[in-house]
């Protein structure tokens, strides 16, 4: 029992991160193959921020994720924040 708990305390968040990573590919393969409308990851996002219709919706998703995907480079990079 104790190595059980001591295993889980050292080894949770990769077992957490790989779970939701499976959990993520799961439901948007099966998103994927029933074909209906608004249950992809992409379809809801393209919703949320009203990419098709607005401009600024647009170009608030474009600054959200270009500024997400450039502070995980530093991130990894520079091994800080």
């Amino acid at each position: 029992m104790r190595r059980a708990a001591r295993f889980l305390r050292t080894h949770i968040s990769p077992i957490l991160w790989t779970a939701w990573v499976a959990f993520f590919v799961v439901y948007e393969t099966i998103a994927l193959l029933n074909r209906k409308d608004g249950d992809t990851l992409s379809e809801n996002t393209r919703g949320l921020f009203r990419i098709r219709r607005s401009k600024a919706g647009r170009a608030i998703f474009t600054v959200a994720v270009a500024g997400g995907a450039v502070w995980f480079l530093l991130h990894i990079l520079t091994e800080s924040m």
